[in-house]
This record gives structure tokens, C-alpha cells and sequence, in this order.
């Protein structure tokens, strides 16, 4: 358990450092850094020797190991995730309120759940981006709340709050006049650069609260953007394990950390986007491959789809499968859908298992109630846009989608060890 615990306080730390994808990029890139890395700019030529890379992309992350004897052929071992969380997103003109009171307008992002972000400790964080294409992190620290109508005056709130996206969903954060302040200076102030040079911004809100341990054994780890920070944790950690192992011969290892899966994945740092493919199409032309010969390496790659999947809640348990009900601490999940909404196939199953079999970790399989829609992922995205096979994956949550979700203790841990001796093995 020792270290499933120092795992999990691990976690707790990078999603503490990463409000915003853009800090969560950022926050992996320096511990690559740390971990011997080079950062490489997408503008420029690459160096083609064997060794260890990532790039950033506006909020997504690609890192990658290349052994001493890579060929033009050799496969590419991708473990995939998302940086990005639902939340809500600063609008054009933000500056709002009445009645005394300083508001916010802000626009959901993806689909949180709206009454768990209600009175809460937020903070707004985001990259802020110069007349001049300079960009600048910045997180405000506790600055806003969604304040819930007490219920003296919604006497039938017990029968089911109800929510409007664009009345209700208006955080304050000061008091005063709209036209007198003034909340992109005061991000400005925060993140040390003139107001005046701001051109553009991307800006959301976050919960404050610290990751915590809890239960009768503290077996429960609630935080924050678990949805899918837990997946991109995981294979960062094991990539940089991986590292510090890998022999001279076997597969390139890939970390594919996208933006934007909450939103449909469409865009340049998404994984409908052409990210990923511009990464591996470098590699390749660096080790010489023709087309003929990247294809072949496609063709002998294999990518796991690492995203956060539900546990079965005991007050509803007739919203799960009635065969197969993942619990928290029972091992990572292997997600399957008939109508491929993720995925996973046979071929890819039984590689997860000889995976997780060569480590002793147990997982749990997940399939949706055949009345209850059923997510996705960008597993089925990088099949069909690199003809790669994938398998979905995750760690099961409770909550997903809230402020503040719930795993159990061991499951993320388990995640990384698979993760880390997949990034190894010639599959």
C-alpha cells in the first residue's frame, strides 16, 4: 500500500500544479525536464539520434523514447490521455454583474456537473497571450464562487435543483461596479505582465481544494480533474521510469497527453487533430523510413487509451451493466463497447491481459447498461486516424465529471506499472 499511498500524494501534486491543460503540459514538461528530456520546437529541424523528447502543443503533450538500435520499422508503444477537465471558460467581455455584486461570465466547457462546482473556492488559471504571441501562465489562486440560493427562499430545492446554464451559472468575485473593474487587468497584475499587451486568452475555472485521502482505511483519494489528470499522471510517471530502463532494443515509446477530449477532441491539439501523426511522421523521417516502412511501423504499434471510467455507484445500481460492476481498488478498468465508442477488440484484450497478467495486477472489464448512452474517448479517434490498434482503459471513478471526483487508492498505481512495462514490451 506504501506505494499505491506515495503514488496517490504524487497525483495529488501534479493535479495541484495543473488548473488549466496549459499547466498540466507545462507541469509534465518540467519533470521530463528533470527526468533528462529534451524539449524540442516544432519549427524546428529535429536531431535524429536515439534518446528522450517531448513537445508541447498549446495544451497538449507528446513525449517519446527512441532506443539505441530503432529501425525505420519499429513500432510505436503510445500510451494516450487527455489534459483537459470540464469546467467553465472565461468569455469576450467577462466583466459582469449587478446589484453591487462583481460577476464573471464564463461559458461551460464539456459537461460538468453543474451543482457540484456550487460553493466552492475557485480559481481562474489559463494562458494569457501578447500582442506579440508571448504567452504567459497565470492561476489566481481562491477568487470565485458559485453562490447556491439558500433554501429559505427555494422552499422545493429538496424535489431537484434545477440549473440554467447562462442565469445561474455567473460566479462572483468582488464588489462593485462592472464598469469600474476590470478582470482581465487583474489576471494581467497576477500574471506579472501589462494589461495593454493582452491580445487573447484562454481561461478557466478550477477548484482550490487539495487532493485528500479519506475512508476507514484512507483506501479514497477525492480531488479535481481526476477525469483525466489521473491517466496522464500515470503515464508520464511511467514513461519516465521507462527511461531509466529501456534497453538499446524495443519499441518507441510514446506519451500522448491531447487537449480538448472534453469538447469532441476537434482541434490542433486535439486528438482529431493531427498532433500525434506529426510527432510519429518526425520520428519516423528520422530513423529514414519511407512511407512504405512507417506504415509497416503503424502496422506494429499498439496504443492504450487511458481515460477515467465509473465504478458502480451503490445507490444506483441500476444504471450498470448487471454482469460487470467495477469497484474502486478492484485494478484499472478494460472499457468495451459494442457500437465502438471505445475501442478496445479481442486482439487488443488479450494483449491488456497479458499485460496486466505479466505484472500480477487484477482489472476489472466495463460495459455500459444497454439503456444508458455511453461515452468516448480518443481511443476510437486514433484508430481511425492512424489505423493503430488501441484498447481503452482507465481508472475507475465515482463522481466523474464534479468539481471534486473520487478513485480508490491502489487503481492508479496499477494503471502506471502497466504502463510502464507496456512502454518496454515489443507487443
Amino acid at each position: 500500500m506504501t506505494a499505491a499511498v506515495n503514488h496517490i500524494q504524487d497525483l495529488a501534486t501534479y493535479v495541484g500544479a495543473s488548473p488549466s491543460s496549459f499547466h498540466a503540459a507545462h507541469e509534465a514538461g518540467a519533470r521530463l525536464s528533470a527526468a533528462g528530456f529534451t524539449r524540442l520546437h516544432e519549427a524546428d529541424a529535429w536531431d535524429a539520434a536515439p534518446g528522450r523528447f517531448f513537445v508541447i502543443r498549446d495544451g497538449a503533450l507528446i513525449a517519446w523514447l527512441v532506443p539505441a538500435n530503432a529501425t525505420a520499422v519499429s513500432g510505436f508503444n503510445i500510451v494516450g490521455a487527455h489534459t483537459d477537465s470540464p469546467s467553465f471558460k472565461l468569455k469576450p467581455k467577462p466583466g459582469t454583474g449587478r446589484f453591487g455584486w462583481l460577476q464573471a461570465g464564463v461559458e461551460v466547457y464539456g459537461g460538468p456537473l453543474l451543482n457540484s462546482w456550487l460553493d466552492r473556492e475557485l480559481q481562474l488559471a489559463g494562458r494569457l497571450v501578447a500582442l506579440d504571441g508571448t504567452e504567459t501562465l497565470v492561476r489566481t489562486g481562491p477568487l470565485l464562487r458559485f453562490p447556491q440560493l439558500a433554501i429559505h427562499l427555494d422552499r422545493g430545492v429538496g424535489e431537484g435543483l434545477k440549473l440554467d446554464k447562462q442565469q445561474h451559472m455567473n460566479p462572483i468575485w468582488g464588489l462593485g461596479e462592472p464598469e469600474t473593474s476590470d478582470l482581465i487587468g487583474l489576471l494581467a497584475e497576477r500574471a506579472g505582465v501589462r494589461a495593454g499587451d493582452i491580445g487573447g486568452y484562454d481561461i478557466v475555472a478550477a477548484d482550490t481544494q487539495d487532493g485528500a485521502l479519506f475512508g476507514a482505511a484512507n483506501e479514497f483519494f477525492a480531488s479535481g480533474r481526476l477525469d483525466n489528470l489521473s491517466s496522464v499522471h500515470a503515464g508520464l510517471v511511467a514513461l519516465i521510469a521507462a527511461a531509466d530502463q529501456q534497453p538499446a532494443e524495443g519499441p518507441i515509446a510514446v506519451l500522448a497527453a491531447f487537449d480538448h477530449e472534453e469538447v469532441g477532441s476537434s482541434s490542433r491539439s486535439g486528438a482529431c487533430g493531427p498532433v500525434l501523426e506529426d510527432v510519429l511522421t518526425r520520428i519516423s523521417d528520422g530513423l529514414g523510413a519511407t512511407v512504405s516502412e512507417r506504415r509497416r511501423a503503424f502496422n506494429n504499434s499498439f496504443c492504450v487509451s487511458a481515460d477515467a471510467g465509473h465504478a458502480i455507484h451503490p445507490n444506483y445500481p441500476e444504471r450498470h451493466d448487471p454482469a460487470n460492476r467495477p469497484i474502486l481498488n478492484g485494478g484499472p478498468l478494460l472499457k468495451i463497447n459494442a457500437n465502438q465508442r471505445y475501442a478496445t477488440d479481442a486482439a487488443g484484450a488479450a494483449i491488456w491481459a497479458r499485460l496486466c497478467r505479466q505484472e500480477s495486477i487484477p482489472y476489472q472489464e466495463f460495459v455500459s447498461n444497454n439503456v444508458m448512452p455511453c461515452g468516448s474517448t480518443i481511443g476510437p479517434l486514433t484508430a481511425t486516424r492512424l489505423g493503430i490498434r488501441t484498447v481503452d482503459v482507465g481508472t475507475p471513478l465515482l463522481s466523474m465529471h464534479s468539481a471534486r471526483e473520487l478513485c480508490g487508492v491502489e487503481d492508479p498505481h496499477r494503471l502506471t506499472r502497466v504502463a510502464e512495462v507496456f512502454f518496454r514490451t515489443i507487443v
